[in-house]
């Protein structure tokens, strides 16, 4: 058989470091240098809606106050509480067109700090956490630890703190775990109960208060550092957004610098891509939307999670603001949706989850995933064949190195993503989004090749007539 007929039979895997012209490679590297400073100026969702806004008013984007008029070409957003946000670049097209969104999250698994954390024992003090999304326990004890919070003074005052982030000069953090020597029984368990989740509690200092002894005073010299240096009291913990994440940065990894190590790829390593697809697209035909949302990682509930249905609510003050308001659902149901988030990936090392022929690959592109979910598909969205097909469309003609992906054999666990919200509002949707190792662990691995796809094809849907 000759090598044009295998070509249209076959759909084989591209291996970008084969496929990638030299410009493609460098510019790649280039790419994730930025999306490296990134990851390490936005941790939590919080750091993540500043940075956005911040690139974003470069780019000529006004915050959205309710009542105003707006047109083609305008540029708006909208802050959910500081949590999410919903950017918003108005086309040429009509709404009743549709609109072209790409939606993502931008929480990741870490641990929060209870709403009474700081107590003694032994002399020694420690913050009491709960974790946050699905982890591994064990995984986050014997790592240096940042805390990153966010209070709501008496005074009415707003106070972000980081502690552990400036290396060579900030204190770090950790979670101590039990020695092997006398971890005989611990090892006998099962690695799910190795390290309760009680026990993922932060040692904080062993000192005690000035001209104070006894019981508390190892906790009341923590309590008088904190208000020394920020004014917090003990009764500001109650209200406070504490999340501990890991304190080292993130970088490239491997001798050919192919990847990108560090943590809160999941998902940032999607809504990078699609933040800088977003704005570089400055005119496009359609009404187009980024959504970055929080609360993906524990279900989307909550009132800056997507099932609080600020993103439709936001979508009608716009369409009345462009004196649309006698369109109707067909907004919605014109419209098309990308659900930005990052899929499980081949590893040789763990074949018995994994289904080789159908499993993504790193460094293979960008994956587009129809479905997921345990038992039957529940819960899965299980996108279409029309949505699909106007998607491969989109990817073949931008020439995007793209692959398909199972996230793990039938039954061999579970997971989920935006688009069934979505497609709850009757917008096609599909998902879309880059391969990841290590997923929910401190530090997760990414080939720099799929993260540059990424944005490739974000652009390239985002330009779609």
């Amino acid at each position: 058989m000759d090598s044009d007929t295998k070509s249209k039979l076959l759909f084989p895997r591209k291996d970008a470091s084969v496929f990638m012209k030299r410009e493609e490679i460098k510019a790649t590297d280039e790419y994730c240098k930025a999306y490296i400073s990134f990851l390490n100026t936005a941790k939590t969702e919080r750091e993540t809606v500043s940075a956005v806004i911040a690139l974003a008013e470069k780019e000529g984007f006004i915050p959205w106050k309710k009542g105003m008029k707006i047109k083609s070409g305008d540029k708006v957003y909208f802050s959910r509480r500081g949590k999410a946000v919903v950017l918003c670049n108005i086309g040429k097209k009509s709404f009743t067109h549709g609109i072209s969104i790409v939606a993502s999250h931008i929480d990741s698994p870490r641990l929060d700090f209870k709403m009474q954390p700081l107590y003694e024992d032994s002399g020694m003090a420690f913050f009491d956490t709960h974790y946050y999304g699905i982890i591994k326990p064990y995984q986050w004890t014997g790592i240096p630890l940042a805390l990153h919070g966010f209070f709501i003074l008496k005074d009415g005052q707003e106070l972000s703190i980081k502690i552990g982030e400036e290396h060579g000069g900030d204190p770090h953090f950790f979670i101590a775990d039990l020695l092997p020597h006398l971890a005989e029984e611990q090892m006998k368990k099962s690695v799910k109960d190795a390290v309760p989740a009680e026990s993922l509690d932060i040692l904080a200092g062993l000192n005690s208060a000035p001209d104070e002894n006894g019981a508390g005073a190892v906790k009341l010299n923590i309590l008088r550092l904190l208000y020394e240096k920020y004014g917090i009291t003990e009764k500001d913990f109650v209200s406070a957004e504490i999340c501990v994440v890991p304190a080292f940065p993130a970088s490239d990894i491997g001798l050919d610098r192919s990847m990108v190590g560090g943590y809160g790829q999941d998902d940032k390593a999607c809504a990078y891509p699609a933040l800088t697809a977003f704005l570089s697209v400055t005119e496009p035909e359609y009404t187009s939307c980024l959504v970055l949302a929080d609360k993906e990682e524990t279900g989307s509930f909550g009132i800056s999670g997507i099932k609080s249905g600020f993103f439709p609510c936001f979508i009608k003050e716009l369409v009345e603001a462009v004196g649309e308001s006698e369109v109707g659902h067909e907004i919605f149901s014109n419209s098309f949706c990308i659900s930005a988030d990052v899929n499980t990936c081949w590893y040789p090392l763990y074949k018995e989850v994994f289904d080789e022929h159908g499993e993504a690959k790193l460094n293979h592109g960008i994956v587009l995933f129809r479905y997921w979910g345990e038992k039957g598909k529940e819960n899965t969205n299980d996108a279409d064949t029309q949505t699909v097909t106007a998607l491969v469309k989109i990817l073949e003609e931008a020439n995007i190195i793209w692959q398909t992906g199972e996230g793990g054999k039938v039954d061999a666990g579970t997971s989920g993503t935006l688009s069934r919200f979505f497609t709850n509002l009757d917008i096609p949707t599909v998902d879309l989004g880059v391969p990841l190792l290590s997923m929910h662990s401190p530090f997760e691995g990414a080939a720099k090749a799929d993260i540059y796809m990424a944005h490739l094809a974000f652009t390239a849907f985002f330009k779609r007539h």
